[in-house]
């Protein structure tokens, strides 16, 4: 099968690899969109060591399963395989299974390839009125569900439902859809980018500024670097929740003292549970997290070039969505 390949820092290769193999309650699956996430981008730059060269990256999949019973089922992949027996698995907490492995991470291959194998467990049936290019977003969709969860549950009951999301790409914009979704109608996104505030403005549905200094009872870090890991912590009010869910670098920028005296909370989010994709997946199905006509559609052959302009900051879209050829 055709794949596109991590080779090494800022190199990828579309090229012949060996056929995806099912193992025992595995479905194999003929991947039709899979999107591009910000952790394939630290991979491709050589910043994720747990990601090492040569690696098939992806892991934002939908598709057709291909064989047995459930020939020609359409589904949405959550990639992140549990053990499901230990007690968090036990405790709906599977995100954080110490056995945990996700696609596009040793000893799993991703989705960047005409197919996959994966758990039926981890197979969401898709109507057949959804496309599947938007039923890929189901797995960065419930990165930003989860994170929105855990925030809301945290925040006292007496401050005000308000919101604040810092950086306007997927997972920032996917946090503010879910807000809205969960209730929360005063929603303000963070994009300093010009090419892609202007594309978050002309979707009409969150104020989108460069900059601010208004203070919010929750605050999402959707990006997960020490400058917006400042703005995160600056901006928190006293009492409040501050949600870090980007994986950008790993250490500075938050001002303990002042999290410390102000009583601000600070979440850690990585990924989801199974509930959590099952309820995102719903939410797409039925319209709760609005059209999902903020992606751009590439070929896979033409996933290097794709990787190359999000490097340099040339694309508008939040997401880019790459369709192998069959």
């Amino acid at each position: 099968m055709k794949a596109l390949v991590y080779e090494g820092v800022e190199h990828l290769e579309f090229r012949d690899v060996p056929d995806a193999v099912p193992g025992p309650e595995e479905q194999l699956i003929r991947v039709e969109a899979v999107g591009i996430c910000g952790s394939d981008m630290h991979a491709y730059l050589g910043h994720d060591a747990r990601r090492p060269a040569p690696l098939i990256l992806g892991h934002e999949a939908a598709g057709v399963i291909v064989g047995g019973p459930r020939e020609g089922a359409r589904v949405t992949v959550n990639p992140l395989v549990t053990c499901g027996t230990c007690a968090v698995c036990e405790a709906g907490r599977e995100n954080l299974c110490q056995n945990r492995q996700i696609i596009s991470m040793p000893p799993r291959e991703g989705a960047f390839a005409q197919f996959i194998s994966m758990p039926e467990r981890n197979l969401v049936d898709v109507p057949d009125d959804i496309l599947l290019s938007r039923a890929a977003l189901a797995e960065p969709l419930a990165v930003s569900w989860h994170a929105v969860r855990l925030g809301l549950e945290a925040l006292h009951p007496a401050m005000e439902r308000r919101a604040l999301v810092v950086g306007g790409g997927a997972i920032g914009l996917a946090a503010a859809l879910a807000l809205q979704a969960m209730g929360v109608q005063d929603v303000v996104i963070v994009e300093p980018n010009a090419l892609r505030r202007a594309y978050l403005l002309n979707l009409r549905a969150f104020d989108v500024v460069s900059e601010t200094s208004e203070t919010f009872p929750l605050v999402i870090d959707a990006v997960g670097f020490a400058a917006t890991r400042a703005t995160a912590s600056a901006l928190t009010q006293p009492g409040g929740v501050m949600v870090h869910v980007g994986l950008g670098e790993g250490a500075g920028g938050l001002d303990i003292r002042r999290m410390t005296l102000q009583e601000i909370t600070f979440i850690g989010t990585y990924t989801y549970t199974a509930e959590d994709f099952r309820q995102t997946a719903a939410a797409i199905f039925d319209g709760r997290l609005g059209a999902l006509d903020w992606v751009e559609e590439r070929p896979m052959s033409e996933g290097g070039r794709a990787f190359r302009d999000l490097r340099r900051g040339m694309v508008a879209a939040p997401k880019i969505i790459l369709a192998p050829e069959h």
